[in-house]
């Protein structure tokens, strides 16, 4: 895994309302999206100077196209880059069902088997 480029993707899409939103409507459409043009970029806003040789393995994809928290921070994404994105993708639906802080609770409850273990390393 490229935590890399995973957390590359969670930072900015979680930092781009637009992004986000397609992110939430569409999650496959924007991940190909994005790894054919943002993930290209060398820095956040230039579009000129770019690579080729970054991708998302199947795994990772899969992760994030099924928004499947719980895997990526099995795979090294940071948890507080997973955390925040999908805080902002589901926050206020949890609120309206079960008031605040339920999605943190079901995060938390999600990755509760690994209390007492070491966490998968965030480091680069």
């Amino acid at each position: 895994m490229s935590t890399y480029y995973v957390n590359k993707f969670l930072f900015q899409v979680d930092g781009d309302p637009g992004l986000l939103a397609a992110y939430k409507a569409d999650p496959a459409a924007l991940v190909d999206r994005w790894e054919a043009d943002y993930g290209r970029r060398l820095g956040t806003n230039n579009s000129v100077e770019t690579t080729s040789w970054l991708h998302f393995t199947d795994e990772e994809r899969t992760a994030l196209v099924e928004h499947d928290y719980v895997a990526l921070f099995e795979m090294g994404a940071h948890f507080f880059l997973t955390l925040t994105i999908f805080i902002a993708l589901y926050d206020d639906d949890y609120i309206a069902q079960s008031g605040p802080l339920s999605f943190q609770r079901e995060y938390a409850s999600r990755l509760s088997h690994w209390l007492g273990k070491d966490y998968p390393t965030v480091a680069l």
